[in-house]
């Protein structure tokens, strides 16, 4: 029987999220919920980073039938996990901004000033990229919607941002999240994240499947054909 490991930047007691991280504890259960939809014979285990962190809980890599979904970046050095290395080159945020800087001339953002808004979700498959619609931040903190619309111009140059910045990292299948801001008509690059991160919760009543679905999609191997807008649910 396979393992899944879901990791969380969020207190985590007798396998639930702590009610106190509530972002957090969606996008687990979204994430649970697209693996029990999927398979039946999976064992979960959540844990948190504070747990890692503080060693409580010391990971070993031997078994062949895990699988690692973090759903944070802060994860200690000495994990060791299929994805470590695009993980690492996504937290060198000024590395990404300077390789954008290099070969697009895009202006990105400067240290934590004026961060990113939007993020572009990008589901990469084994056979390729498939782009989801513009998720965007409402003026509550937390609050995303999607979709967020824009024009043909600059959504092709959004597409070929992400297709070359996931090249340039050898990205594997997950679901990515490319983080920027628009000046005017400007695309100004923030970051690219390495998994669903908390925006993705937009895509839950919007989108088919979620991003969630897709990232677990993607790491076991599941094909995904389209991406699917549904329609806005009545109050």
């Amino acid at each position: 029987m396979s393992k899944v490991l879901i990791i969380v930047n969020a207190e985590v007691r007798n396998r639930r999220v702590s009610p106190t991280s509530p972002v957090a504890a969606k996008m687990v259960t979204a994430l649970v919920q697209s693996i029990q939809n999927s398979t039946k014979s999976t064992e979960i285990e959540i844990i948190g980073t504070a747990d890692l962190w503080s060693k409580s809980i010391i990971l070993t890599p031997s078994n062949e039938d895990l699988i690692y979904c973090p759903l944070t970046i802060k994860l200690p050095d000495w994990i060791e996990f299929p994805a470590k290395h695009i993980f690492q080159l996504c937290i060198d945020i000024p590395a990404r901004r300077s390789w954008v800087e290099k070969y697009f001339q895009y202006k990105t953002t400067i240290a934590d000033s004026c961060l990113g808004d939007l993020w572009l979700p990008i589901v990469l498959t084994a056979k390729g990229p498939i782009y989801g619609e513009v998720i965007g931040e409402g003026e509550i903190p937390n609050f995303y919607q999607q979709p967020i619309d824009f024009d043909d111009r600059i959504r092709q140059s959004l597409y070929n941002l992400a297709y070359q910045l996931l090249d340039s990292i050898n990205a594997t299948p997950s679901v990515y999240l490319l983080q920027f801001r628009m000046l005017e008509k400007e695309i100004i690059f923030d970051r690219l994240w390495p998994f669903p991160a908390s925006p993705a919760i937009a895509s839950i009543p919007s989108q088919k499947p979620d991003l969630f679905a897709c990232h677990w999609h993607c790491l076991w191997g599941k094909p995904i054909v389209d991406l699917t807008v549904m329609p806005p649910v009545d109050n």
